[in-house]
């Protein structure tokens, strides 16, 4: 049994750096971390990226009244941005499974789903917010292989389902964002023990 379980996990192991040789590095140039400001810096934000923090912005902004801009903003910013900081740590590899098979076994330290969750929700966390908080989201809890966890922003004191996705994992560190509602592929349920 034992030798069988050996040859199985060689078989693994061969696959995955076959597979790892095809794959797609995904690599950032122009991004760095300020640990002054707390915030990522980048050379240049190109026309879809600015794009998409805009609208990320205005989708934050409509979770309520009150919320305000500059927190919407910088959530907005960093969820866009701070990923490709991310997938540099991580060593990054694409398609995401892949980046799960590598950190399984130990080619990878990062690169999890929920991993992804915890280093966002550092980073988003790092400036105090009065009109924003930030969920574990999981769906599929405990189906060892549908299980799914995101970072989900809503206004304060909501609930995850009427919040926002925001999922670098899924693209391979381009985010993700949708509207909890309107994210069919995945039932989001605030993460508990």
């Amino acid at each position: 049994m034992i030798q069988y379980t050996k040859m199985m996990n060689l078989g693994v192991i061969l696959s995955v750096l076959f597979l790892s040789s095809a794959c797609s590095h995904v690599r950032y140039n122009k991004v760095t971390y300020d640990n002054q400001r707390k915030i990522t810096k980048i050379s240049a934000i190109d026309s879809g990226q600015q794009k998409k923090i805009e609208a990320l912005q205005r989708a934050i902004m409509s979770l309520g009244s009150h919320i305000d801009p500059n927190e919407a903003y910088f959530v907005a910013r960093e969820g866009v941005l701070y990923p490709m900081v991310l997938s540099n740590q991580y060593r990054l590899v694409s398609p995401p499974l892949l980046q799960n098979v590598l950190v399984n076994y130990n080619y990878r330290k990062n690169g999890l789903c929920w991993q992804w969750t915890r280093d966002m929700g550092k980073q988003l966390g790092k400036n105090p917010l009065r009109t924003l908080e930030f969920h574990h989201g999981v769906a599929f809890r405990r189906n060892y292989w549908k299980e799914h966890s995101t970072l989900v922003v809503t206004k304060k004191g909501d609930v995850v389902k009427n919040g926002i996705v925001l999922d670098p994992w899924r693209n391979s560190g381009v985010l993700y964002w949708n509207f909890v509602k309107k994210d069919t592929k995945f039932p989001w349920v605030k993460f508990t023990d």
